[in-house]
């Protein structure tokens, strides 16, 4: 077992709880275009990032650092305003060590959100893709190094990372509210550069339908964790080789925010709905 890295993520939750007994059933990630999500929860309390001890603190533009502890209807849920990237420079243990921190306060699902570039057959800027499965060989996988014993096993299965049950709950919102929810496979670069069109080439040969900078390397320790996972990603863009425009973070920013209604809209609706 690696002590050290069990210890940070415990001593974590400890500084959490000195702020808060809150136990959600839910974590939820924001991505661009959820920043102001907060607004749909009964906040019970606020943790930031920069008052847990070691705890990563992000740097992006959009997104803010802190826990919000409350309710999305009768559900109890964590927020994380604010994901780490591996590009801001963190050790890849660091970048999912909030959703570590999460499961030990109780977590049983984890909801990942996103923007992404989309390279699925008749996409775009706006749309949003349920994650089905996901491609994680162009990232640094969170689980090298010394296995930690108390969060899983050595070698974690990944057959089925992405719940069938709740992406049925999602889909299921989205005919109800008439939200046209694309489907596919994302994948994670590194980032911060964006993708070369011979890059966007590359994944589209190997079934990828949308690519960003985070997510897949969350999945993989969460899933190690045993919490139960599902995701779905606002396409922001198209992919590099695929417009005339060049890519840059504002437009992602601008596109994620055009969609944050009917965004905002499947991610409550679908939480209500969750069996936990």
């Amino acid at each position: 077992m690696s002590t050290s890295a069990y210890e940070k993520v415990a001593k974590c939750v400890e500084a959490i709880r000195a702020k808060t007994s809150f136990v959600p059933d839910v974590a939820l990630v924001l991505g661009s275009g959820l920043g102001n999500y907060a607004e749909n929860i009964k906040i019970e309390a606020e943790v930031s990032y920069s008052d847990i001890p070691g705890f990563p603190v992000s740097t992006v533009p959009g997104h803010a650092g802190k826990f919000i502890f409350g309710y999305v209807g009768d559900v109890k849920v964590v927020c994380m305003k604010g994901r780490i990237h591996f590009y801001e420079g963190y050790d890849i243990k660091d970048v999912v060590l909030p959703h570590r921190v999460m499961k030990m306060l109780g977590a049983k699902i984890l909801f990942l959100t996103n923007a992404s570039g989309g390279l699925g057959e008749g996409f775009g800027a706006g749309d949003l893709m349920l994650i089905t499965d996901h491609v994680s060989m162009f990232a640094p996988n969170p689980l090298i190094g010394e296995n930690i014993d108390e969060f899983g096993p050595r070698f974690p299965d990944m057959s089925n990372v992405y719940k069938k049950d709740l992406q049925d709950v999602i889909r299921e919102v989205a005919k109800e509210n008439g939200i046209d929810l694309k489907e596919g496979v994302y994948a994670q670069l590194t980032g911060p550069s964006f993708e070369s069109p011979a890059e966007i080439r590359l994944l589209g040969k190997l079934g990828v339908s949308a690519v960003g900078m985070s997510t897949v390397n969350e999945a993989i320790a969460a899933n190690h964790m045993g919490m139960r996972i599902c995701g779905v990603s606002c396409i922001s863009n198209l992919a590099a080789g695929l417009s005339d425009s060049p890519l840059s973070h504002e437009e992602v920013q601008e596109a994620a925010d055009k969609a944050a209604p009917l965004f905002t809209k499947l991610v409550t609706e679908s939480i209500k709905r969750f069996t936990i």
